[in-house]
């Protein structure tokens, strides 16, 4: 702490008037917010490897030359095991996004647009911030090769694996291993590959923007990994959608800066870093969990299995005693899903009762309409204002259902909202604590998923929903999104939002 103060003085000129220790992170690092007589604040840090200090020193210089959204280094003590550096703010995306987190993964649109800003943002980082970089200066090493993917499939394996007792072949296992870390390698390109690119480590300014921290462990890689250790870290429960609509942000951002393959391949990619990814912060909560017993990475654990799990049932992978050895992890009891309640969430989602009438044999073989087995079923949902009528339905269907929202508390009656619309996060915040637009929902979701299996089965093309408010901005806007989410998220089915007075249209697929 006396050489952070030295430092600060010999920058500075004076002594700072206070100094804060910052929560820890996963690092040894320490940082302080220190507050000179201005007001003014910067942030000191003490680190415990003066190579790893260097890579950050370096990068951090080198992408400030670049204009990069990155803190500057301001001041570094000769040996480089301390340094003060820009201070960001105390707002980091995962604290933005944390409302959503906390609903199981139910973003609201504001926490999607930080979301989008910061993937759109994450190839601006990764090809201008390659250009010109000497990458000898990473740390531990300079690129990410065949080396460096065995040493975290062992990881996985030693700090992970072996401690749930499962019995495996290791020279099987390690031939797996060599065979991913071949393909994973297979590409190659002066990208910068973040490496730790997670919500936690990126700040946001007061407008929004990110801005990019804790990238010294970064090196020369391929794209596909930061995208992966994004949209899948476990403790976000991103929707599949939400990280489709992401994955596409990010596809089209990066045909900005560089050529890219064709989308097809680009997924396919993604796909298998995606599976090492997991495999990878297995390891990791295994070290920390299992080891040194830090509750936070043994809560992480579960929803990193059930990303296991969802890959292993929609993956195609070429490694086959690997991919039995993973499924023998999932099927663990300890790891077993929780089964699903049929009890109404907080949010008013759905229950699991299967209500879709079985016809009996004494019944006879059924007729069906031309309308039968056409297939696939899309949903539209429209949100209204009935001062301007009731939107038409232009299947030329009969309009489907029309839900009256009026009944519920309005927030636009209160002066903070009245700008908003029920996409925005105050006016979702009152509803929800309100609660009288949660016990509305509940009967519309039982009415529609109903509907939904029924056209489903019967290869129905069209459905629509429509929610009516006095003006077609709060309570209607938030129900027919809610629905539509709900929708999408429980049958995987395109749904078309339409908030008619507010000029918004989405597609969910």
């Amino acid at each position: 702490m006396q050489r952070l103060k030295e430092l600060y003085i010999d920058y500075k000129g004076v002594e700072p008037i206070a100094v804060a220790k910052l929560p820890g992170a996963g690092s040894n690092r320490e940082y302080y917010r220190m507050t000179g007589p201005d007001g003014k604040t910067v942030i000191g840090v003490i680190g415990t490897s003066r190579e790893e200090n260097h890579a950050f020193i370096y990068l951090a210089n080198h992408f400030s030359l670049r204009q990069l959204p990155v803190p500057k280094v301001l001041a570094t003590y000769y040996d480089e095991m301390v340094y003060i550096q820009e201070d960001l703010g105390s707002e980091s995306l995962f604290d933005a996004i944390s409302g959503g987190r906390e609903a199981g993964g139910r973003y609201n649109e504001a926490e999607k647009k930080l979301l989008v800003r910061t993937i759109r943002e994450l190839p601006n980082m990764q090809i201008r911030g390659a250009r010109g970089l000497d990458f000898e200066n990473c740390y531990p090493q300079p690129a990410f090769d065949q080396e460096c993917v065995l040493f975290d499939l062992n990881y996985f394996k030693y700090c992970f694996l072996k401690a749930t007792g499962i019995d495996f072949h290791e020279l099987k296992l390690e031939a797996s291993f060599r065979m991913m870390a071949k393909d994973l390698t297979s590409e190659t390109g002066d990208f910068f590959l973040y490496r730790d690119f997670q919500a936690r480590n990126v700040m946001l300014d007061k407008d929004g923007n990110p801005h990019f921290i804790d990238f010294q462990g970064g090196r020369r890689g391929p794209f596909y990994y930061d995208v992966a250790s994004f949209l899948w870290q476990a403790s976000a429960r991103y929707s599949d959608s939400l990280r489709q609509q992401l994955i596409a942000e990010y596809y089209d951002s990066l045909k900005q800066y560089t050529e890219v393959p064709s989308e097809a391949h680009f997924r396919q990619r993604l796909q298998l870093f995606v599976l090492f990814r997991t495999l990878q912060v297995l390891g990791a909560y295994g070290f920390r969990g299992y080891f040194e017993r830090k509750e936070h990475f043994i809560n992480s654990i579960p929803p990193a299995i059930e990303n296991l799990r969802q890959l292993l049932k929609e993956g195609d992978y070429h490694y086959p005693y690997l991919i039995s050895i993973l499924q023998q992890l999932c099927d663990l009891p300890q790891f077993a899903p929780v089964p699903q309640e049929p009890v109404v969430r907080k949010d008013g989602y759905k229950t699991t009762d299967d209500t879709t009438y079985k016809a009996r044999p004494e019944d006879g073989k059924a007729t069906f309409s031309k309308y039968d087995g056409q297939g696939p079923l899309v949903v539209r949902v429209f949100s209204f204002s009935f001062r301007k009528g009731i939107p038409e339905d232009e299947s030329g269907n009969g309009g489907g259902y029309v839900f009256d929202c009026r009944s519920t508390h309005n927030p636009g009656r209160y002066e903070p909202y009245k700008k908003l619309t029920g996409l925005d996060e105050p006016v979702i915040r009152f509803l929800e604590d309100d609660g009288e637009i949660l016990t509305f929902l509940k009967s519309v979701y039982k009415l529609a998923d109903a509907h939904v299996e029924r056209y489903l089965k019967r290869g129905f093309t069209d459905l629509m929903f429509s929610f009516g408010c006095t003006g077609g901005q709060h309570r209607s806007v938030y129900s027919a999104q809610h629905l539509a989410e709900h929708l999408h998220k429980k049958y995987g089915i395109e749904v078309r939002i339409c908030h008619r007075e507010q000029q918004i249209t989405q597609t969910l697929k």
